[in-house]
């Protein structure tokens, strides 16, 4: 077991679970630790110049907030908006499945934990990475709910997108993400299945909360 609590939350593209995470985890005190935050940093770096190995060895990714929300540094430099880009999302999804980039981020996802409270966020958090967490949530929506989501999104970014083209790639990326031969999608018997597409946000954060305190709460940690 973690020293301290371990929060996951596991889920498909667009079912909230970024923004859910980390209004939990503010809620809760814990730190928000966003897995596709690390990939993105890697792919950064290696669209930068640097070669992949010498990333996995030497790159530092942390995690801090302020008033803007989540901020990602890597080696000390807040690189937060430079990892949204189409270029560094296409480069993070394909360095995604080498098992050396996942091992990196299964690693530096474990030292978070190491220094404290965590939830964290991703698509194997509670079957891979922390297999042992304390509470774990499968957040899901219907595959219509999702993307119209991503539709709001991007048309509120000022992006065109047609709702047909958003649901097509959206189940693309799901097949994708359950048949990967490295650390795939799935929802796990211990994991608490919550549906989100007539909740709103914080709906899904009262139930989370709620379920956090109530098994957490009956367990000591080290100090």
């Amino acid at each position: 077991m973690s020293r301290f609590p371990v929060v996951t939350i596991d889920g498909p593209a667009a079912a909230g679970k970024s923004t859910v995470a980390r209004r939990l985890a503010a809620r809760l005190g814990y730190t928000y630790v966003n897995s596709g935050a690390i990939y993105r940093a890697v792919a950064w770096r290696v669209k930068g110049g640097a070669r992949l190995p010498d990333v996995l060895r030497t790159a530092r990714v942390e995690f801090r907030g302020d008033a803007r929300g989540l901020r990602v540094l890597v080696d000390g430099a807040d690189v937060t908006e430079a990892l949204y880009t189409p270029e560094v999302s296409i480069l993070a999804a394909s360095l995604s499945r080498e098992p050396a980039v996942r091992a990196y981020a299964d690693t530096l996802q474990r030292a978070h934990a190491a220094r404290g409270p965590v939830v964290v966020e991703g698509r194997d958090a509670g079957t891979v990475v922390f297999p042992d967490a304390e509470c774990k949530f499968y957040l899901d929506a219907s595959l219509e709910a999702r993307a119209r989501r991503r539709l709001g999104e991007l048309a509120a970014a000022g992006d065109a997108a047609d709702l047909d083209s958003i649901r097509a790639a959206m189940h693309a990326r799901d097949v994708a993400d359950q048949t990967r031969p490295v650390a795939p999608l799935a929802r796990t018997g211990d994991a608490i299945y919550v549906e989100s597409s007539e909740l709103t946000v914080e709906q899904v954060v009262d139930r989370m909360a709620e379920e956090v305190e109530r098994t957490c709460s009956t367990r000591s940690y080290s100090p």
